[in-house]
């Protein structure tokens, strides 16, 4: 009887080991993970225009975002990003007063819509049990697509660019497959804009300007391992 005591004792013991060891095995995870956010998305937007001087005013927007992200450790992972928002564009406080206009003027330079695919470099932390922070870095190549020029100037272009971006979230566990997120994003998106604005001059008018947008991006959603 002692010997089948002491036998179970050591079996449990030995299984209890080994459990302990998986639990802590650095390969026991689950290497995807999908995201559905809602975002914010909030320019913060400056620019340089020549000939008519001014700023420019981008309007801020709420869009869907949906992101993918492959773990190579437990603790790096890259994410990509993707998602579209349109955005109402207008200069402030122009000198229209070469074409008789006059010299404080907002000018609705019609819409755009921004396509900017980020992919980011992250370390998520496992310090805490369900709790599961993150930072990233990463880069972006912005696509403008669709632009209208509303109804004061002839025709906007706008220049594709790359960028960069931050990020800083956390994923907070409702169990071993399903999770909430947090998530604020930092991106750098510049262009360089030509407006044709020969239909108020009467005459070939193009006026360039270097813009920078540079939204923060704040998300809420819930997201899915596999």
């Amino acid at each position: 009887m002692k010997k089948i005591i002491i036998t179970l004792l050591s079996l449990t013991l030995f299984t209890g080991s080994v459990m302990a060891q998986e639990q802590k095995d650095p390969n026991d995870y689950k290497k995807w993970q999908v995201r559905l956010r809602g975002v914010a998305v909030v320019p913060q937007e400056k620019a340089t225009i020549g000939i008519i001087g001014g700023d420019v005013d981008i309007h801020n927007y709420f869009i869907p975002e949906l992101d993918f992200t492959y773990f190579f450790t437990k603790n790096i992972a890259a994410e990509l990003i993707l998602g579209t928002t349109k955005h109402n564009v207008n200069t402030t406080s122009s000198d229209l007063s070469a074409i008789g206009l006059p010299t404080d003027v907002d000018v609705d330079l019609g819409s755009v819509w921004l396509l900017p695919p980020t992919l980011l470099a992250q370390y998520h932390i496992h310090a805490y049990d369900g709790i599961k922070p993150y930072v990233g870095a990463g880069v972006n190549y912005t696509i403008f697509y669709s632009e209208k020029a509303g109804d004061v100037v002839q025709n906007v272009k706008y220049k594709n660019q790359f960028g960069y971006a931050f990020q800083l979230g956390v994923d907070i566990d409702l169990n071993d497959k399903f999770f909430i997120n947090l998530d604020v994003k930092k991106i750098f998106v510049k262009t360089d804009v030509t407006v044709d604005a020969s239909n108020l001059a009467g005459g070939p008018l193009d006026i360039p300007a270097d813009v920078k947008i540079d939204p923060l991006l704040i998300g809420f959603g819930v997201g899915m391992r596999f």
